[in-house]
Order: structure tokens, then C-alpha cells, then sequence
């Protein structure tokens, strides 16, 4: 730019002016003069790895997909499915994933010690700790077609996750509470909700627990629903959010980031409005589920009582029933009393702003 020197002082040519509008050195004086500020790069949202069991429960990680609640929140979620809960388990100890979404049995089975996971994989003592509510279970005892009472199971092969974990207890108890023992029930190994179907309508096993919508998915193919964990046990807490206490410390703001984003979520589905687009969610993500299946499924899954958790809240009395079923049925033998030891409601509630 060229000054001269005129009356009054220094002046600036208007060829100069000309120049320096043009150049990249009046932009910010330019942003300056209308009031306009600078382009500012958004921070990248954080990576969070998921891992779940295969079901229809997983319909507000979908929703907060879909929706952008997830990334609003500053958190990048992938969902990835476990072909069973050791894996799942070790996945969060090898830090091959943050968060779980699992049974509430998973967190005390391993800090008690009686878990299946690889213990030589840990390097340090287990820090598991839920972090949130998800359901009550969504339990269905389903068997092959024509067995449609616990007499009937006497002698046949029941499929379970792993023999430790919650839901083969829930399953023995339900048997034992209707006259069988274990010796009157053959139980195997299957790996998650998921496998147990796949195996149960290739005529692998007679019966095993499922969860929603994979009940809906067997009744529709002729097989027969026994009894449902509601009517067994009354409270029992299901799903859970899962992580462990050094990757919460290190990761705060994603933890809360994904508890908010959830919360949207279910906010989100409870809504009339938008039950359309949940069902067609449904579809596009479980195998064979037409939109009639879809529609059952949501009945289940946003029912008034026995829902999805509307606050993400701990059910205590829920709790307390999956205490009840590990102390006698886990080894080595530990009798379990405290539903507080296992959770951790700070992130929840800093989520919700309290």
C-alpha cells in the first residue's frame, strides 16, 4: 500500500485502499468492521467404543445415532455386538472398548472374582462400576415347540451365555422354583441372546432365556414362552452401563457426553410422535424383524411399566434379586448384600445437570 503526505498529515492513495481491500491482510480488520469473528474449527467429538449384546434394547444408541445426540454431546459412538459376555468383559479390560452395555450380574460377577474372563489378561485388580440403568431384564424363558410347561423341560438341554453369569442363575432358578434341579436340565454354553436363538431354532437346545425382540422372533416361528422374568422375580436389574474407573478419571467429559446423548435418546423415544421412526430403527437393524414384530417390540420396550428406564436410574429392589440369585448360586461362595458397591451415580447425575 502507498501513503503520501498531504494536508493534514499522511493520506492514503485510493489505489492503495484498493490494494489492501483486496489482500488477505484486511480480512480480519473486514470481520472486525461488521461485527462478523473468525471461523473457529470445532473440536473433533471423542471416540467411544461400545459393546453390547445383540436386541432391541439397544434402540437409544440407534435413536442417539441417528439423531445427532451423541455427536451434539462432543462423542463419536461406535456400537459393536459381543458373541458372548467374556469377550464383552475383555474387550473392557484389554481397552478394545470403553463402555459396555451388559447385565448388571457382569459388574459383580468379575469384581467378586467369580467371573469367566481371562484373569491373566488384567494387570491390575478389576474397577468395573455401572454408571447408569438401562431395563429390567426383558426376560423370556422360550422353549422348542410343544414344550410349553417346566414338566415338559425334564430331560432336555437349556442354553446358556456362560454357567457364571446372571442370566443361567435367573434360568436355574426359575426351573428350581418350579420343581426341577439342575440335574433334570442339561444346560451347555451358547454365548449371547443373539447365538442362544440362532441355536434354539436349528434345534441345537430345547430351551434358554431370550431378550427382546429375539422372544417375538421365536413365538412368530411356533415356539413357546414358558414364563417371562417379570413373573418369576418381580424386580431384576438388566441392562446396565459398564465401564471401568480409569478410563471414567481419564475420559469424563465422554462418559458424561454418551449418558446425555442416552438420555436424549430415551427422552426421544417415549415421545408418540416419533414411535414410527423407532419401529422402522428396529428393522433396519435386527435380522429378520418385520414392521409387526417391530411394533411389538416397542410395546415391550417403551411400556409404561417394565420399559426402558425413563431416568437411567439403578433399580435397587432390582439390584437386590441379582444379589440374592449370585449368592447362591456363584462360586467361591460369597453371600452379597450391598447393591451401592457396584455403582456409581456422580456421571449420571452430572448428565442430567444435578
Amino acid at each position: 500500500m502507498k501513503f503520501h503526505r498531504g494536508i493534514g498529515g499522511i493520506g492514503i492513495s485510493i489505489g492503495g485502499i484498493r490494494q489492501f481491500l483486496t489482500s488477505s491482510l484486511a480480512l480480519p480488520f473486514i470481520a472486525l468492521a461488521f461485527g462478523l469473528a473468525c471461523p473457529v474449527h470445532a473440536a473433533e467429538p471423542a471416540k467411544v467404543r461400545v459393546i453390547a449384546f445383540e436386541g432391541g434394547f439397544n434402540l437409544p444408541v440407534w435413536v442417539a445415532q441417528r439423531q445427532g445426540f451423541f455427536a451434539g454431546n462432543g462423542v463419536d459412538v461406535a456400537l459393536s455386538f459381543t458373541p458372548n459376555s467374556v469377550f464383552l468383559i475383555n474387550s473392557l479390560f484389554e481397552s478394545k472398548a470403553d463402555i459396555a452395555l451388559a447385565s448388571f450380574d457382569n459388574v459383580v460377577a468379575y469384581q467378586e472374582g467369580q467371573g469367566e474372563a481371562d484373569s491373566e489378561k488384567r494387570s491390575a485388580p478389576p474397577d468395573l462400576f455401572a454408571f447408569m440403568g438401562g431395563d429390567n431384564g426383558f426376560l423370556s424363558l422360550v422353549a422348542a415347540p410343544g414344550l410349553r410347561t417346566f414338566a415338559d423341560l425334564r430331560g432336555k438341554t437349556a442354553s446358556v451365555d456362560a454357567m457364571t453369569t446372571g442370566f443361567a442363575f435367573a434360568l436355574r432358578q426359575m426351573a428350581a422354583d418350579n420343581g426341577l434341579s439342575d440335574s433334570d436340565l442339561h444346560y451347555v454354553k451358547a454365548g449371547a441372546t443373539g447365538n442362544r436363538y440362532r441355536d434354539l431354532i436349528a434345534g441345537k437346545q430345547d430351551v434358554t432365556l431370550l431378550r427382546t425382540p429375539f422372544e417375538i422372533l421365536a413365538t412368530d416361528k411356533g415356539y413357546e414362552t414358558i414364563t417371562t422374568g417379570t413373573k418369576a422375580f418381580g424386580a431384576y436389574m438388566g441392562s446396565v452401563g459398564v465401564t471401568r474407573r480409569a478410563w471414567a478419571k481419564d475420559n469424563r467429559a465422554s462418559l458424561i457426553g454418551f449418558t446425555r446423548g442416552y438420555q436424549q435418546a430415551i427422552r426421544w423415544l417415549y415421545m408418540p410422535e416419533n414411535r414410527a421412526v423407532a419401529e422402522q430403527l428396529l428393522v433396519e437393524n435386527v435380522e429378520g424383524l418385520t414392521p409387526y414384530m417391530a411394533k411389538k417390540t416397542c410395546d415391550l420396550l417403551l411400556a409404561p411399566q417394565g420399559g426402558l428406564i425413563r431416568d437411567l436410574g439403578f433399580d435397587i429392589p432390582g439390584i437386590q434379586t441379582v444379589l440374592k440369585l449370585r449368592s447362591k448360586y456363584a462360586q467361591p461362595a460369597k453371600v452379597l448384600t450391598d447393591p451401592y458397591k457396584y455403582i456409581d451415580t456422580t456421571y449420571l447425575s452430572a448428565a442430567a445437570g444435578r
